[in-house]
């Protein structure tokens, strides 16, 4: 890895060190200031998000933004009253299309690629948030069953998590992460 990183120009490198800094930086952040975020970084937001890869580039990604303080107090209700979502300056709740993965791979495309393909999503989200300065939190405590009737979501239409977007009141600290040692298998699990 050392030798890769060596190898890169000084463009490269700091693209590199960029990425790796969003990943390490990135927090769950759950107070926000009440500066606006424009519409031009949530839009940056969604296009980092829509390059993520998918299940045979199936894409069953679908994005509902939520600026209305009435909607996202009902969201931070049927979220178990996280407080936290109705007062950030922009919500976004990303959702999986499950018809989409389901065209492409049946049933496992509806029970597994559309999850795994908005989860990747969402993760484009939270780093390119991070990059642009933006704070947000993955939220996936939630009833579907009221997201659904809150936003009016079609039938095949499924959310998968709640982001709260919005400019960091204070920076959480960081938490510990389980050693490398304890997660890396060798060939078969558990083989150290």
């Amino acid at each position: 890895m050392k030798q890769q990183f060596e190898s890169l120009n000084c463009d490269e490198r700091k693209k590199a060190l960029d990425v790796f800094e969003a990943i390490k930086n990135r927090r769950s952040v759950r107070a926000f200031t009440d500066e606006p975020v424009s519409d031009t970084k949530i839009r940056k937001l969604i296009d980092a998000a829509r390059r993520a890869p998918s299940a045979g580039n199936i894409q069953p990604w679908e994005f509902v933004i939520i600026r209305g303080q009435e909607v996202k107090r009902e969201l931070c209700k049927v979220a178990g009253n996280q407080n936290f979502i109705e007062e950030a300056p922009v919500v976004i709740v990303v959702c999986a299309n499950t018809l989409r993965s389901e065209h492409g791979y049946g049933s496992r495309g509806v029970t597994l690629y559309c999850l795994q393909d908005t989860a990747a999503a969402t993760q484009n989200m939270l780093l390119a948030a991070q990059a642009m300065g933006l704070a947000t939190c993955w939220v996936g405590a939630f009833s579907e069953e009221e997201v659904i009737k809150v936003l009016n979501i079609p039938k095949s239409i499924r959310p998968v998590a709640i982001i709260p977007v919005g400019h960091p009141a204070r920076k959480p600290k960081i938490r510990l992460r389980r050693p490398l040692n304890e997660i890396i298998h060798h060939e078969i699990f558990g083989r150290k």
